[in-house]
């Protein structure tokens, strides 16, 4: 039977083990994002001097609690951990999040605490996350929790869902929160696993693709340890929502880093390509796209078709997202007869009546509204999407264009993407209009298009894993 991760992302009672209140200390780090997430069960500081931390009362060892807590969590020193793992075990607590290192990456001191600490997991039945992990950040609308020493958290889940981040190193795992809030990704979810000593990948993978409210899944990898393990985790997943993987490692000297830096093994490249591939998960090989992936899904989780518009007022622009598209295996198709004689018949004379659409720079809500009632009204059936760009010039006024677009957007016929670029004074405004009506907004055209190409590669793979979870 599967572990219960429950208690690790839900937990009505948290007992922080090494709990203090000085903020660049583990322990009254994980305190402090507690109380930022708004946890709203029983938080319990637990420390060998007792008194009160942040105004709760500190228990002296976990053997004074009342009852077991759903949930431990370890920021103490590793030399001490044994023997508070065997502590915690005999004072009847189960679920334990170990943040600190040293063991199997620490040499053979550390594999031998390694060892001790598997030995004392299998004695007891106990459920471990770690050790040597940053933690675990949830933040569902109806229930927020952040047991973490990372220093921020992400913005958490958009109206159609939140992604999640399954990671083996925290210093990404922090990375992604930090870009998830300057690009306004729908992170809500960051799994830390650290060395995975009992949980990994896999098993959290399995637990989030369950989630309704999780709409996509990141993975940053670098072992695969059980391939059919991962391989029967992933394949039911991505059938249901897009599984995205970085994987470490990918060259000698990548790998040498990998094995130094969690002491597991990275695997060949060629049977990791086929191992996702096989099993639905679309697998990218940069920091970038993984957050491209992020951007593109959080709108659209089902992923989108390969024929696109690109509908522009800026011709320099709208030829770099052309070639991206391009590159990417997007389809630029012709632009349907009637659609055609209607633009014609209605823009100026220099403007480029073809895919991509160029409205002119000098183009104001008024063209743009044009051209798009066209695109829905007369190209619903030709275009899977339209990519946007809109360039601001000094002369025209943008947020009539903007408001404009995020009604048309907001009514669903046709999933866009829009980038804008210039000089944007309400910059913030702008991208926060056009994302509350489902059009995720990019800095830079060749970009959009990454994240178009992305989402269009999901809906073969989410086929091939239906079909091969049926057989």
């Amino acid at each position: 039977m599967r572990p219960d991760l429950a208690p690790f992302f839900a937990p009505k009672s948290v007992a922080v083990l090494g709990a203090g209140e000085r903020p660049t200390s583990s322990g009254g780090a994980v305190l402090q994002n507690l109380r930022k997430a708004a946890f709203a069960g029983q938080v319990i500081p637990v420390n060998a001097k007792g008194g009160t931390i942040f105004g709760l009362p500190a228990r002296r060892s976990l053997a004074e609690l009342e009852s077991p807590a759903d949930l431990v969590v370890i920021v103490i020193r590793p030399d001490l951990i044994l023997e508070a793992v065997d502590a915690a075990a005999r004072s009847g607590h189960r679920h334990l999040l170990i943040l600190p290192g040293g063991f199997a990456e620490a040499g053979a001191e550390g594999r031998a605490r390694d060892a001790a600490l598997r030995a004392l997991v299998r004695q007891h039945g106990l459920v471990v996350t770690g050790p040597n992990c940053a933690g675990i950040i949830h933040l569902p609308a109806n229930g927020r929790f952040a047991a973490t020493f990372l220093r921020d958290l992400p913005p958490g889940p958009n109206t159609r869902g939140g992604v999640a981040l399954i990671s083996q190193s925290g210093a990404l795992a922090e990375e992604a929160i930090a870009a998830a809030n300057a690009r306004r990704l729908p992170l809500g979810t960051v799994v830390s696993v650290g060395n995975a000593m009992q949980l990994g990948i896999a098993d959290f993978l399995e637990h989030l693709g369950g989630d309704p409210g999780i709409s996509a899944v990141l993975l940053y990898i670098e072992s695969i340890d059980d391939p059919g393990r991962f391989a029967a985790a992933a394949r039911p997943v991505a059938a249901q929502k897009p599984v995205i993987a970085l994987i470490g490692g990918r060259t000698p000297a990548g790998a040498r880093a990998a094995m130094a830096h969690t002491g597991a093994a990275a695997g060949e490249e060629a049977a990791l390509d086929r191992l996702c591939a096989e099993n639905g998960v679309l697998r990218v090989t940069s920091l970038r796209r993984l957050f491209l992936a992020a951007k593109g899904f959080g709108s659209f989780p089902s992923g989108l078709g390969r024929r696109i518009l690109i509908l522009s007022n800026s011709g320099g622009p709208g030829v770099l997202c052309t070639d991206q598209a391009a590159a990417e295996g997007l389809d630029l198709v012709a632009l349907p007869e009637r659609m055609r004689r209607t633009l014609a018949a209605a823009l100026p004379g220099e403007a480029s009546i073809a895919n991509p659409l160029d409205l002119l720079a000098d183009a104001r809500e008024d063209r743009f509204a044009l051209a798009l009632d066209a695109a829905l009204r007369e190209g619903a059936a030709a275009f899977d999407a339209i990519l946007g760009i809109h360039v601001v010039p000094f002369m025209v006024d943008a947020e009539p264009v903007v408001r404009g677009l995020a009604a048309a957007g907001g009514a669903g016929a046709l999933p866009m993407m829009h980038a804008m670029m210039g000089t944007l004074p309400d910059k913030a405004a702008w991208f926060a209009a056009l994302e509350a009506a489902g059009i995720p907004a990019f800095d830079d055209v060749e970009a959009m298009a990454e994240s178009a190409g992305l989402l269009a590669r999901y809906p073969a793979l989410r086929a091939r894993a239906g079909s091969s979870g049926e057989g």
